[in-house]
C-alpha cells in the first residue's frame, strides 16, 4: 500500500505515532527532566474486568515510577482512549492530554504548566 493512502498505517501504528509525537513535544519543551522516561502503549489496563465489575472507570493511562532496573514508564491504554473519543478527529488531542497528565503526575506539577496547549484545542 502506498504511504499516501489512509490504510498504509494501522490504527495501532497511528496511535503509537500520536504518543511519540506528544512525548517528543514535551521533551522539546522540558528536555532533561524527561530523559530516561519510557512511553509505552498497552491495549487495555491490567485488571480491566474487575474495574468494570466494580463500576469503576477504566484509566486512560498510568505512570510507573522508576525502579532499580529501569526508568519511569508512562503507559497509555489504546482501546480505552479510543473508546473515550467522540470522534476520530479528537484522538490525537486526547492522546496528548493523557501524555501530559501522566507526565505531570510523574513530575508533581499541574498539567497546565507542562504544555500551554493542554486542553485548549477543542
Amino acid at each position: 500500500m502506498l504511504p499516501t493512502l489512509p490504510g498504509y498505517r494501522t490504527r495501532s501504528e497511528r496511535f503509537d505515532d500520536f504518543v511519540l509525537d506528544s512525548a517528543q513535544r514535551l521533551h522539546d519543551i522540558w528536555g532533561k527532566p524527561l530523559d530516561g522516561v519510557r512511553f509505552a502503549v498497552d491495549e487495555i489496563p491490567p485488571g480491566l474486568e474487575q474495574l468494570v465489575a466494580d463500576g469503576s472507570p477504566a484509566p486512560l493511562g498510568a505512570y510507573s515510577p522508576a525502579t532499580d532496573d529501569e526508568g519511569p514508564v508512562i503507559t497509555l491504554f489504546r482501546l480505552v482512549v479510543e473508546q473515550a473519543c467522540g470522534s476520530p478527529e479528537e484522538l490525537q488531542d486526547l492522546v496528548h492530554d493523557v501524555v501530559v497528565e501522566r507526565t505531570a503526575e510523574m513530575l508533581g506539577v499541574p498539567p497546565e504548566s507542562l504544555d500551554p496547549v493542554y486542553r485548549r484545542r477543542y
